[in-house]
């Protein structure tokens, strides 16, 4: 946490390196490298580069904006886009950048409205919207103003043992300034995802707009780049083996106060169904976008998303064994035992208990919660179909202008569903394939309900109920659903194949939640005695503490350094353009090399981006503390200059969601001076590096 870095952390950062007080990182009372630091999109980091708002962040945290722009004529994805102007900068609908304004440590007063606050379930403690009022309380009593665009965030931390309240102001004018071609900001895709050594080009640019006053505004075309109070200095002088970083960001999830036994459930379920689900989906939908453009287009950034934790499920799973990670829980456990026992204390022994029981009772439920969100509501886009009860309820009213207006509304999502899924075969082809695996794993007597139907109606034949879908439903066609819309009918909808299929999926949901949160109900009051406890094992030790991610900013420091994987295997910490080439393979779009990167490589035409030895460096590894919602995250120097943008994790280091390992765990970075020559030589928008501060 931030607000711990000069009590807790600024000694061993600066005995590792750090050249600048804690204070010009995180200052509550005035302006800090985190004012330049920026919650991008809600799922991933940036940073602003820029007195005029321009954010630097990942690709693939672009990757939407880019798509949402691409079309078969402008296809910025396979090409690449630079704005040369202001004027053809692209609004981006939907994206949004948040800063964050204050952090305020209000345990104190949250325990005090605990105590007052009616709580009939117990449950005020970890409750969002519970914690959303004491928020506005909280605010008021102190006379903090909800301006334009600012929101208040109120989180438990350490499973509501501390809790602090985050100020945030977010701008929804956001505008796409650069990408690279997915040639250069993908190199490697899949194959190398979650790898290193790596050698893409990681990153795409964004500028954050506003009203003539600065304060956030909606999408105008008066509106005019920010003026931002901080941006950062970039360096070009790079890193050398053992130098200090540190990192900031949004990371997403991650689960360090786990014991063994819930470790097991995460490998044997949702990790298990994940690898197993997933891998069958992509295969059919690499298979159906390598035969079209516009297909692949169209489901360009849905396969990112789903390889992207398909892989590190399976990473994860092979580290866990690898590193044996539940030896390591099962020890920290016996310590925390037996220092209740020294201090005769039995809350640790019964928390510990309780939450062994609980995982044991929610384990079916969650096996099969698992496999119905992977299989069919992840799994199949077309379930997605819009809902049809306003139409239900006003037929049932018999009311004609009820029954008009909620066609009419019916008729304009129908229209948004359609144009979100315009390839009803691919939709085919997967939802064939995902009812199979689910069947596979979930024995008959325990799916959802559908498959009576499919069992009686289409006997059992899966494939020949997914054809009825998309031959008779009425979404499963425009034509099915233009003729329905002309005449619906209540017997129609009842009977519809999607229909129920949704029905079904959603009771299926359903129906493992109430198995889990029956099994849960004592979990969260568990957990937080367990993780007081190993709060207070770790201070009593002299350790520092930091609570689970859950996207609020966080910082994490290590150095730049090698790592060595496995007996006579060592990895460098940085890699340069000569491995791109070397990985070069024109017949595989995942190493493509675009014929401008190769004459520049040719010529050695790097500008001063080079390093000291004349090489290009594309990326470099540093042994922080990253995870998902890291991507896009600044990585400075012990200056507090930006040398690079974090993007990934290393395959050895995929353990680390649930137990960091600094000797195998390392983030993959871009090299800024990789991205800088992109831009400037590649890209030949030398305007945008002309607008940076550069040292």
């Amino acid at each position: 946490m931030l607000t711990d870095l000069q009590k807790q952390n600024e000694v061993a950062m600066t005995e590792l390196g750090l050249l600048i007080p804690t204070n010009q990182i995180y200052n509550p009372d005035g302006i800090a490298l985190k004012d330049a630091v920026v919650h991008f999109g809600g799922g991933c980091t940036g940073e602003v580069i820029s007195a005029e708002g321009l954010v630097l962040t990942n690709h693939h945290c672009g990757y939407g904006a880019i798509q949402q722009h691409s079309s078969v004529e402008h296809d910025y994805l396979t090409d690449g886009f630079w704005a040369m102007s202001r004027e053809e900068e692209l609004p981006c609908k939907g994206l949004t950048v948040t800063y964050i304004d204050r952090i305020l440590d209000v345990t104190e007063y949250v325990n005090e409205q605990l105590k007052t606050d009616d709580d009939p379930n117990g449950t005020n403690y970890l409750s969002p919207k519970y914690l959303k009022t004491v928020a506005d309380r909280f605010a008021k009593s102190e006379g903090i103003a909800l301006t334009p665009g600012r929101k208040l965030e109120l989180k438990a931390f350490y499973g509501g043992n501390r809790y602090y309240l985050f100020v945030k102001t977010t701008y929804s004018d956001i505008r796409m300034v650069g990408a690279p071609p997915s040639s250069i900001g993908k190199f490697g895709a899949d194959t190398d995802n979650w790898m290193w050594p790596r050698h893409t080009g990681d990153f795409s640019m964004f500028r954050i707009y506003a009203d003539k006053d600065g304060k956030p505004a909606a999408y105008s075309k008066d509106n005019v780049p920010l003026k931002v109070k901080k941006h950062l200095t970039i360096s070009l002088d790079g890193y050398r083996e053992g130098d200090f970083t540190f990192v900031m960001g949004f990371p997403g999830r991650n689960w360090r106060y786990m014991i063994s036994d819930e470790v097991e459930e995460r490998m044997q379920t949702t990790n298990f169904m994940r690898d197993t689900i997933r891998g069958v989906r992509l295969r059919v939908l690499g298979e159906e976008m390598a035969k079209d453009a516009r297909t692949r287009i169209q489901y360009a950034a849905k396969y990112a998303s789903s390889a992207n934790y398909w892989k590190n499920a399976i990473g994860m799973n092979e580290g866990l064994v690898r590193l044996k990670v539940l030896d390591t829980k099962r020890a920290q456990q016996e310590a925390l035992l037996a220092r209740g026992r020294s201090l005769n204390d039995n809350s640790y022994q019964q928390a510990f208990d309780q939450i062994r029981a609980i995982v044991k009772q929610r384990r079916p439920a969650l096996y099969h919660q698992q496999a119905i969100q992977e299989a069919l509501v992840t799994g199949l886009d077309f379930m997605r179909i819009p809902s049809t009860a306003g139409l239900v309820s006003a037929l049932k009213n018999k009311d004609k202008k009820q029954i008009a207006a909620a066609k009419d509304s019916l008729q304009k999502a129908a229209d948004r569903y359609f144009a979100s899924v315009p390839f009803p075969e691919v939709e085919r082809i997967v939802g064939k394939e995902m009812l199979k695996i689910y069947m596979k794993y979930i024995p008959a007597e325990q799916r959802i309900g559908i498959f009576q139907i499919i069992d009686k109606r289409f006997k059992g034949n899966s494939d020949a109920f997914i054809d009825a879908c998309f031959e008779h439903s009425i979404f499963g066609n425009k034509e099915n659903f233009a003729k329905f819309i002309r005449k619906p009918s209540l017997y129609k909808i009842n009977t519809d194949w999607m229909v129920l299929l949704k029905y079904s999926i959603t009771d299926g949901l359903l129906q493992t939640s109430i198995a889990m949160m029956d099994a849960n109900k004592n979990y969260n009051a568990a957990h937080k005695v367990w993780v007081k406890g190993m709060m207070d094992m770790k201070l009593a030790n002299g350790q520092p503490i930091y609570p689970d991610a859950n996207s609020t900013l966080r910082l994490t420091y290590g150095q730049v350094l090698p790592y060595a994987p496995a007996d006579g295997v060592k990895y460098d910490y940085y890699t340069t353009l000569k491995g791109a080439m070397e990985k070069e393979d024109p017949d595989n779009w995942e190493f493509v090399v675009p014929a401008k990167l190769k004459q520049l490589y040719q010529a050695k035409d790097f500008g001063r981006y080079a390093m000291p030895n004349g090489e290009m460096p594309i990326c470099f590894i540093v042994n922080t503390d990253n995870t998902g919602g890291n991507s896009g995250s600044p990585v400075f120097n012990a200056k507090g200059e930006l040398i690079g943008t974090g993007f990934d994790r290393n395959y050895e280091g995929l353990t680390g969601d649930i137990a960091f390992r600094p000797s195998s765990q390392r983030a993959a970075c871009v090299d800024i001076r990789y991205t800088l020559f992109i831009i400037d030589k590649y890209a030949g928008a030398s305007h945008l590096i002309e607008e940076m501060t550069i040292k």
